[in-house]
C-alpha cells in the first residue's frame, strides 16, 4: 500500500512539475509576442511623427483608414482565429501592430518625448505587477469578468459621446475609470491565459492561445498607456 501512495505521488509530482515547466514557457512565448508587438509599434509611431508620413496622415483623410485599420485587424483575429493558419494569424498580428502604431504616432506629435517616456515606464511598473498578481494570486478573478466587460462597454460608449459634446470634465473622468479598468483587465487577462493553458491542446492551437494571450496582454497595456497619457502627458506648446 505505502509502494502504492509512493508511486502515485511521484507521478503526481512529475505531472505538476511538466505543467509547471510548460505554462512559464507559454507565458514566456505570450509576453515575447506581446513586448515585440510593442516595440514594433513604438518604433512605426516614432517613425511616422518624425518623417513626412505625418503629414501625408493626419493631413488627408487617410486618417481614418489609419485609426480604424487595427479595429479591422483585431476583429479578423479575434473571429477568424481558428479558420486561419498559425503563420497567417501571426501576419495578421504584426500587421496590427505596424498599423497601431501609425495611429499612434499622433501622441508624439501632441505630448513631449520625456511625458511619453515617464508615462511609458509608469505603465510598464504598473503592467508588470498586475500581471504578476494575476499569475500568482489564487483569487479567481473570472467572478470579475463580466463586471469588467460591462465596464469597457460602458467606457467605449461614454468615449463616443465625448466625442462630439467635447467636455474635458468627461475626458478627465473616463480617463480615471479607463486606468482602473485596464489595470483589473491585465490581472484577469493574465489569469484567464494561464488558465486557459491548463486545457491541452495540439501544438498549432497553443501556439495561436499564445498570440492571442498576447494580443489580449498588448490591448490592455496600449490603452492603459493612452488613458495614462491623458491624466498624465504634458502637451507640446
Amino acid at each position: 500500500m505505502a509502494e502504492l501512495q509512493r508511486n502515485y505521488l511521484g507521478r503526481a509530482t512529475t505531472t505538476d512539475v511538466a505543467i509547471d515547466a510548460g505554462l512559464r514557457a507559454h507565458m514566456l512565448r505570450v509576453y515575447n509576442y506581446m513586448g515585440s508587438a510593442l516595440a514594433l509599434t513604438g518604433i512605426v509611431a516614432y517613425v511616422v511623427a518624425n518623417t513626412s508620413l505625418a503629414g501625408v496622415i493626419y493631413g488627408t483623410p487617410l486618417r481614418w483608414v489609419v485609426m480604424l485599420a487595427p479595429l479591422a485587424f483585431v476583429m479578423v483575429l479575434s473571429f477568424g482565429i481558428h479558420r486561419l493558419s498559425f503563420f497567417a494569424a501571426q501576419a495578421v498580428f504584426w500587421a496590427f501592430a505596424v498599423a497601431m502604431g501609425a495611429s499612434m504616432a499622433s501622441i508624439f506629435l501632441v505630448f513631449t518625448g520625456a511625458s511619453v517616456a515617464r508615462v511609458f515606464f509608469i505603465t510598464a511598473g504598473t503592467f508588470a505587477a498586475m500581471s504578476l498578481y494575476g499569475y500568482t494570486t489564487k483569487t479567481d478573478l473570472s467572478k470579475f469578468g463580466s463586471f469588467l466587460v460591462m465596464g469597457l462597454i460602458g467606457l467605449i460608449i461614454a468615449g463616443l459621446v465625448n466625442m462630439f459634446v467635447q467636455s474635458s470634465a468627461l475626458q478627465f473622468a473616463l480617463s480615471v475609470i479607463g486606468v482602473l479598468l485596464f489595470t483589473g483587465l491585465t490581472a484577469y487577462d493574465t489569469q484567464q491565459i494561464k488558465d486557459i493553458y491548463l486545457e491541452s491542446d495540439d501544438g498549432e492551437t497553443m501556439s495561436k492561445k499564445a498570440l492571442m494571450g498576447a494580443l489580449a496582454l498588448y490591448l490592455d497595456f496600449i490603452n492603459l498607456f493612452m488613458m495614462l497619457m491623458q491624466l498624465l502627458g504634458q502637451r507640446r506648446d
